[in-house]
């Protein structure tokens, strides 16, 4: 499983490398390679499982850090990464919320991992989850808090700063929506 895991990241990361240095459209490269490797990955798959949200954060961490490693924008990569997970999940009609939420806890990760802008990161996946839910049929208001608040949970996995930053960006109205916060750490902590 551990050699699967790794060639997945990989490929998904060379993927998207050689993509947009082939056509130089890293919002087009990254909405492809995750949607289409979840696509393959999800065949006949009715429920997201934690099995499930593990390719997904582990797909949308390794698309980040290939525009990353290309000097790409990382908030249009994770709107586009966040868009690629809801195109490639919209197959699974349960959990989609919580692969909407992995995907964003991923993008601020990996962002952090990079030394990226956590906040466009952050910001970028709460786009893309808003535009993914127009495509699906979800109320964008609840893509908006299932990605805002990964986004948050991605920040705590980097630092405080980054917690702060990504509080401050995705509290408001993003692409029209009014984004209201739902911290993943107050309430699920005190239920264990």
């Amino acid at each position: 499983m551990a050699e699967e895991k790794k060639s997945i990241f990989a490929s998904v990361k060379d993927g998207v490398v050689e993509a947009i240095r082939g056509v130089g459209d890293v919002a087009q490269a990254v909405v492809d390679t995750v949607s289409g490797t979840l696509v393959s990955a999800l065949k006949g798959v009715r429920a997201i499982t934690n099995e499930t949200l593990g390719l997904i954060f582990d797909t949308v961490s390794a698309a980040i850090k290939g525009v990353a490693e290309v000097g790409g924008d990382l908030g249009t990569a994770s709107k586009n990464a966040v868009l690629g997970v809801i195109r490639g999940t919209k197959e699974v009609a349960t959990g989609s919320m919580e692969a909407i939420s992995t995907s964003a806890e991923a993008a601020v990760k990996a962002a952090g991992d990079v030394g990226g802008d956590v906040a466009a990161a952050a910001k970028g996946a709460v786009e893309g989850a808003i535009e993914g839910a127009k495509e699906v049929g979800i109320k964008a208001e609840d893509a908006a808090a299932a990605a805002a608040s990964g986004a948050l949970k991605g920040a705590g996995k980097v630092s405080t700063t980054a917690v702060d930053q990504v509080r401050n960006v995705v509290t408001g109205t993003i692409s029209g929506v009014k984004v209201v916060l739902r911290e993943p750490f107050k309430g699920e902590e005190e239920k264990k």
